[in-house]
């Protein structure tokens, strides 16, 4: 079976404009990315949608292709880029995985995680999903909860804590029931991708403001892995103060 890890990295965040160029330990950011997806895997790009990051991903050596600035999403940055990465290459690769621009250290033990879920053939869509051990996790609602069925596949993601515990008084309930955050890892079986990415907004998606509920509102399957490593993403200055108060800088 054929990877590809394609790397979205957009200058002109709101919160954080630039960031992908942004020096950590020497490196840019997506300099950084890059080094770790390509520990997991032979064919690692980057899609992004200015020069400036085009010319940095050349400079270190790097695969790069530059896409559209209109997209809301790194999912649909990786659609534009496989077809296009597949047509200059003349080759087709069987799954893309989605490997977050801002993450940049990210753990070669999670890359290698979501590859093993497309072991099974059945895999359309696979990500991440981490046991929560603490209180404010369950009740933070920048991050995002998932809750499974018996085959590992995700049943619905949210904002909100879930499942409500009826009868369990809200300080107890991360020792009553098996909780899990969602980390923002994505795998997709190509033709899936382009599948996905042409389907209209949903009013799941619309309501939480989570694209994944699109696909389960469509009938796709989202098989799940798990991980015991946190999500360090870096959105914000702040976040990038934070990092170098934790000594990872």
């Amino acid at each position: 079976m054929e990877f590809i890890a394609i790397i979205p990295a957009r200058f002109g965040s709101t919160r954080f404009p630039g960031k992908p160029l942004v020096q950590i330990n020497n490196k840019s950011m997506v300099h950084n990315v890059y080094v770790q997806a390509s520990l997991v895997f032979d064919e690692v790009w980057v899609a992004t949608d200015d020069v400036r990051i085009v010319n940095e991903v050349e400079s270190f050596g790097g695969n790069v292709v530059l896409t559209k600035k209109k997209h809301k999403s790194g999912t649909d940055r990786c659609a534009e880029a496989i077809e296009k990465i597949q047509t200059l290459k003349n080759k087709k690769w069987d799954v893309v995985i989605n490997v977050q621009g801002d993450e940049p250290f990210i753990k070669t033990e999670q890359l290698k995680e979501i590859k093993k879920c497309f072991k099974s053939k059945r895999t359309q869509i696979a990500t991440l999903i981490k046991p929560i051990n603490n209180k404010e996790d369950i009740f933070n609602t920048n991050k995002p909860k998932v809750v499974i069925n018996n085959k590992n596949e995700a049943i619905y993601f949210s904002r909100l804590p879930i499942p409500f515990l009826r009868g369990v008084h809200e300080t107890r309930w991360v020792t009553k029931h098996s909780f899990y955050k969602h980390i923002g890892l994505y795998g997709y079986r190509t033709d899936i991708l382009l599948e996905i990415t042409k389907l209209e907004v949903s009013k799941l998606e619309k309501a939480e403001s989570l694209e994944q509920l699109r696909w389960i509102e469509n009938g796709y399957k989202i098989k799940t892995a798990f991980t015991e490593h946190e999500s360090i993403s870096i959105d914000t200055p702040k976040d990038l103060e934070k990092v170098k108060q934790l000594g990872l800088l």
